[in-house]
Parts: structure tokens; sequence; C-alpha cells
């Protein structure tokens, strides 16, 4: 029944302005990456080339690599978001090189994030918590165990190397190394239901990481040269060094930024912050909702930010809803 009225309610939205949205716009094509998150950007970004500019708008299923390749041999699509650069490759260093795609901007604010995260209920109850030194000093107020990424992702191998360069062993502190990211989002779930320690690694944006209160461990200043020595499985001198924050972004191929300045300029203001996008997720799976579900909570929920994207004319068509 809650999946008809949140239906309902995306047919009302689009309803108000269906009829004027017939300008010149013309076709746009745009990425729907394979990830929630992403779908969820495409879903708000779709929604409003539509309804406010009078665009005919076809969301690609895409992934990372093959909307490089699309890029390079195509030129198309015309609109690529939530692109985690870092995943890119070389692909994407040569479309900027050979000037093919225009950066709008990070779609995620700061970016995709990751980190070492106790629950925010321990960290208020042991202040002491908050930086790594002290969760190392008091290793029985973390339940004595560190929740670490399975084997084969990146995460692991920055992990296995930070595991050293603090000696976390050595603090009283067992590696705990998970079999998949379901048990790893399982074992923090499980913790917190019972307000119990957690300590371990995750990353965001994510459904857990819009469920639960967590709060990042202060790992020391970031190092860029130190990550990406960290980045090597089995670094030879592992250092400390905080996680970055991952860019991602929106990019446009430089011939749509030509014929279409006022999306471009549209979609060069379509951001979300990083904590806002892990609510969205943690809706959606906590009311089995669709993506297109999910854009119309946050389009139904936050006219003040997205009514800032949009220009006049587009305003106007939707002003319906930013009342």
């Amino acid at each position: 029944m809650k999946r008809i009225i949140i239906g309902a309610a995306f047919a009302a939205l689009a309803a108000p302005t269906a009829a004027l949205a017939q300008d010149q716009c013309g076709e746009v094509t745009i990425t729907q990456m394979n990830w929630d998150s992403a779908a969820i950007v495409t879903a708000v970004s779709k929604f409003l080339m539509e309804q406010g500019y009078g665009c005919d708008v076809t969301a690609v299923p895409s992934d990372t690599t093959p909307a490089m390749t699309s890029l390079s041999e195509n030129n198309e699509p015309d609109i690529v978001t939530e692109l985690w650069v870092n995943s890119a490759g070389d692909a994407y260093q040569k479309l900027k090189a050979d000037g093919k795609i225009e950066e709008l901007t990070s779609v995620l604010d700061p970016g995709g994030v990751e980190g070492w995260w106790l629950p925010t209920y321990l960290v208020e109850a042991h202040p002491e918590l908050a930086t790594i030194q002290g969760v190392m000093d008091n290793p029985e107020l973390v339940g004595g165990m560190f929740n670490n990424c399975p084997d084969g992702w990146g995460c692991r191998i920055v992990n296995d190397n930070l595991i050293r360069a603090f000696n976390l062993e050595d603090s009283g502190i067992e590696v705990f190394n998970h079999g998949s990211g379901e048990t790893l989002a399982t074992s923090m779930a499980a913790a917190y239901q019972s307000e119990e320690p957690w300590f371990g690694y995750y990353w965001g944006p994510t459904t857990p990481m819009g469920k639960f209160a967590m709060t990042s461990v202060d790992l020391g200043e970031y190092d860029e040269a130190v990550h990406a020595a960290n980045q090597n499985a089995d670094a030879a001198d592992p250092k400390a060094s905080s996680f970055p924050s991952a860019p991602v972004l929106t990019i446009v191929t430089k011939d749509f930024m030509g014929t279409h300045p006022d999306i471009a300029d549209l979609m060069s203001k379509v951001t979300f912050k990083t904590d806002t996008m892990s609510q969205l997720l943690a809706w959606k799976e906590e009311n089995n909702a669709s993506n297109e579900e999910a854009a119309v909570y946050f389009l139904k929920g936050n006219p003040e930010v997205w009514g800032s994207w949009i220009n006049e004319a587009a305003t106007e068509k939707l002003s319906a809803l930013l009342k």
C-alpha cells in the first residue's frame, strides 16, 4: 500500500507541469549507474530536466568503465553522473586531456567517505574514543575487535597497512576479517541495535551510514603520499594517514556543454550532501521503495534545495511544487 501511495505522489508531482514541459530542450541522455545512490541522482535530475526544462530524457543503464568506453567511442551519453573518478582510470584522464568532457561539479559533498567508525553513543559515553590513540588505550570499550573489510576489497589493503602502522593488534584489539560486505554491515547493525560496542571500517554514502549515527575515529592528518603507499599490499613501511574523500563528479560532453548551456548549468548545481544521500538510502530500504520513489521523497521534502538549482523559467513551471 505504501508503494502505491508513493507512486501516486510521483504522478502528482509530475502532473501539474507535464503539459507545460514542451520547450526546445530536445533529447538528453544521462547515465543510470547500477548502484542506488547514482540511480537516485539520475531520477531527481531526470524529473527536473523533463518537468522544468522540457527535455526528453533517456536514462542509460551503465557503470563506470562502460560509461568511459561509450564516451570515448561514441561521445555518449550526454551526462555522466556520480562518476567515481578514482575508479575511472586512464580512460577518464584521456577524455579530459583530449578536451572531450567538462567537469561540472562534485555531485556528492564532500564526496565518497571512508574511515574507521564507532557508534556515536559509544563516543558520547567515552569521549576519549574519538581518536585512534584513545581507542588503543581503551580496547575493552570498543569490544576488543576491529571489523575489517573482506579480502579482495581495496579498503582491505589500506586497512591492513594501517593496522600495522598503528600496531593495532599490540594494543589488544583483535582484527576480524569479514567474509563479505553483508556480514560487515550486519555486525554494525546488530551492535547498534543492542547499543553494544562496535569498531570498524565503513564507507558512504550507504544505507547503514544513513540508518545509524556513527562517528569517524580521528586517524590523524591525511597524507597523500602515505595513503598512496598504503594502497599497495604489504607496504614495506606503512604509516598513519586518514582516508581522503573520494571525488564523485558529474561530467558532460564538450558538445553537450555547447548545445545545452541551461542543462549544463542545472547539472552543475545538482549536489547532495553525502550524509543526506545515506539517509535517502536508509529511507528507501525501510520503506521498500524504488529509486524513483526515493527521488520523490527527496523532491517533496527539500524544495528549498532543488529550488536553488533551477533557472527562472523552470522555477515558474515548477512553482506549485516549491510552495
